[in-house]
């Protein structure tokens, strides 16, 4: 018969942003505990509060089925003497299944006679099973533990109570001086202890207490509340699903409520007042149709509707607090000149054995203006672009910055062009900073694209000259997420980016300029590049490119991140093509053969007087064609595509040549003749990686 299983962990209040994770990881744990100990179920169900963890586990049998198994033992001429006595051998295997002499059977496999023990496991009950799930519980993992008490034992929070009911029968589980019973908690201030009388009964009962369990019932509560306050007020209610999911686990009885600020605060920028709101309050602000910011915020009580009033007014006064010291920052802030807090970064340190921002500052001045020549900026957008590396990061070191961290480079463009810089200027200085994340929003602006790769470049190899490397899951100055960046952005715009021949570039730039503050960067030069491409190679992993596809373009010899996105592009495109393997098979093996060639690249003239057969000739007349096709702006599949079309003519010159001739003109002949086509197909990666069969 199939019964319920009920297991609540109930803690101190959590982190909200570790409520969701931890009862998945309980969720996949719990699946995994049951698998193992053959006791099936049809449904596990998950509920959460910021004081509970909690499975409810339906359709779970009784008991584990019973196993029987015939297991072999050894042959029969083995098992038994010559006198049909027992051996050792026979005694032993027997012994280890739990079983003597008397129950050995015999049984032939292909001719031979075995010995063969039947045996028998009778199922355990799911009571006995589930006595095991303590080592769930207090074997998972969490981002931050912590002790408590005189205990050594560490968890997310101190555990308070648990509940482990199978029906209306107790499990007896105990962790530390905590005993399982059928007693959970209501809500702290509205609830009290509550006997849940068996384990189906458990969100009623909860509901009677002020606690809603279902985590997505909470939610969805949140919202349909939410979307009734714009409804009554004409509002429009932008319910960030972040924030949503954080007040979510942030209460057990949610009410919302809306409160107001002055009007005065609107002249505040938008973005000061909503961090104000979303990331400092968890409130959600209010506009009108039109998108424009109103002086009114949505929050969420944990209790009733009881004396709201008086909660939305502390909130207000909260709130109010924090807005009368960004209108002060903000006026502050703008009584000063750009270049007067410019000068002030000359005793900022950006670390303290790189030097100072303001010398990094100097840095990115002169990478943006090498990349911007690289990448075809216009005049006005090179000038757009220098001025902004001259400041893009004064902001730091005013008041509305250092009071909110989380508007660096947003208020650095707010700032700029109230002081009457180009806007474009604003933009990028804003856009310095991205992406943020791993699949964060990509600069929209050209100057603001360049100007993040220079100061993403000048990051990583500044931290690579004075040794701060990131080494295993160790990056403490994101510079895998820096590098991860330079690779998107530089996708997204589809720019030329040959890694090792721009950083020698940009060293020549800094070196002209006296601008390496005494940093050793031509020391790290392969090390800065072997991160880029590793960073290429995440992205490959990502869009799930065969691996062996991905070491072919990575390991080309220019190493351009363009190109490599290409020709990973086309490969995968073609890797299904009828005459694929073919086509790559004749490809790999020229590439071979001229690889042990020391002829010098700059003198490959072929002399067609030399050829010693049609083969030869054949394939110099395509070449020769080809070559007049095949131009720096000709696309990667339309190369592939040529190159695919010379294979008949390479498998008949290799069928007809002796490539390495004894003649050394001939030889030379024919390896110059070769290289001129590895030439073309390097562009395309060291196809010498493709797996084909």
């Amino acid at each position: 018969m199939a019964k319920t299983y009920l297991l609540e962990i109930g803690l101190e209040e959590m982190p909200a942003h570790v409520v969701t994770p931890s009862v998945i990881q309980l969720k996949e744990r719990f699946a995994k505990f049951l698998k193992e100990a053959r006791l099936d179920f049809d449904e596990i169900k998950t509920f959460s509060t910021p004081r509970r963890l909690t499975l409810q586990v339906e359709g779970l049998a009784d008991k584990q089925a019973d196993v029987k198994k015939e297991v072999r033992g050894p042959a029969k001429k083995i098992a038994q003497d010559a006198d049909g006595n027992w051996t050792k051998a026979a005694i032993g295997f027997s012994k280890g299944q739990g079983a003597s002499t008397d129950d050995i059977v015999f049984k032939e496999i292909k001719g031979t006679p075995y010995v063969f023990v039947q045996t028998f496991t009778a199922g355990k009950s799911a009571k006995d099973v589930l006595a095991g799930v303590k080592d769930v519980i207090t074997k998972m993992n969490f981002p931050t533990m912590m002790k408590w008490s005189t205990y050594s034992f560490k968890y997310i929070r101190p555990i308070r109570w648990l509940v482990s009911l199978l029906d209306d029968e107790i499990v007896p589980i105990e962790i530390l001086d905590v005993q399982a019973g059928r007693t959970s908690r209501g809500h702290r201030f509205l609830g009290h202890d509550v006997e849940i009388k068996t384990a189906s009964d458990y969100e009623a009962d909860l509901d009677q207490v002020f606690v809603m369990a279902d985590a997505a019932k909470r939610k969805a509560k949140i919202r349909e509340q939410i979307a009734q306050l714009a409804t009554e007020h004409d509002w429009k209610i932008q319910v960030n699903e972040d924030l949503l999911e954080e007040v979510t686990n942030l209460v057990e009885f949610p009410t919302a409520f809306a409160g107001d600020f002055d009007t005065k605060y609107l002249q505040i920028p938008d973005e000061v007042l909503i961090t104000s709101m979303r990331d400092h309050q968890r409130f959600f602000y209010v506009t009108d149709s039109e998108g424009n910011l109103l002086p009114h915020f949505v929050s969420v009580r944990n209790g009733n509707a009881d004396h709201i009033q008086n909660v939305a007014l502390g909130n207000q006064k909260v709130l109010t607090a924090r807005l009368e010291d960004a209108a002060f920052f903000f006026h502050e802030d703008q009584e000063h000149s750009i270049q007067e807090y410019v000068e002030r970064l000359k005793k900022v340190s950006f670390h303290d054995k790189i030097g100072t921002m303001y010398e990094k500052m100097q840095r990115v001045m002169y990478i943006s203006g090498f990349l911007a020549n690289q990448f075809g900026l216009t005049e006005t957008e090179k000038n757009q672009l220098h001025r902004a590396a001259q400041i893009y990061k004064f902001d730091l070191v005013t008041g509305m910055v250092g009071e909110f961290p989380e508007l660096q480079g947003v208020m650095g463009d707010k700032y700029a062009v109230l002081k009457g810089e180009n806007p474009a200027v604003g933009q990028a200085i804003r856009e310095h900073y991205m992406p943020i994340s791993a699949d964060g929003a990509l600069p929209q602006s050209k100057v603001g694209a360049v100007l993040a790769v220079a100061d993403k470049i000048d990051s990583i190899a500044s931290f690579f000259a004075v040794g701060l490397v990131p080494n295993g899951s160790n990056d403490p100055f994101a510079l895998r997420r820096q590098a991860f960046g330079i690779v998107r952005i530089v996708r997204d715009q589809g720019w030329d980016f040959p890694i090792r021949q721009f950083e020698t570039e940009i060293q020549t730039e800094l070196q002209a300029h006296d601008a390496t503050y005494n940093l050793d960067f031509e020391q790290q030069t392969q090390p800065v590049a072997d991160f880029l491409t590793d960073r290429v190679k995440q992205w490959f992993s990502n869009q799930k490119i065969r691996y062996d596809i991905v070491d072919t373009v990575v390991k080309g010899q220019r190493q351009d991140i363009r190109q490599m996105f290409k020709a990973a592009d086309v490969l995968n495109a073609h890797q299904n093509d009828p005459q694929f393997k073919d086509t790559i098979e004749a490809l790999t093996r020229l590439l071979r053969i001229t690889a042990k060639s020391d002829i010098a690249l700059s003198d490959l003239t072929v002399d067609p007087a030399l050829f010693e057969n049609d083969a030869e000739q054949a394939l110099y007349e395509a070449v020769e064609k080809l070559q007049k096709t095949v131009t720096p702006t000709m696309s990667m599949d339309e190369r592939f595509k040529a190159l695919a079309g010379l294979r008949p003519l390479i498998a008949a010159y290799f069928e007809a040549t002796m490539v390495m001739s004894k003649d050394e003109k001939v030889r030379d002949n024919h390896l110059k003749q070769l290289l001129i086509i590895a030439n073309m197909v390097t562009v395309m990666g060291d196809l010498n990686q493709l797996i084909v069969k």
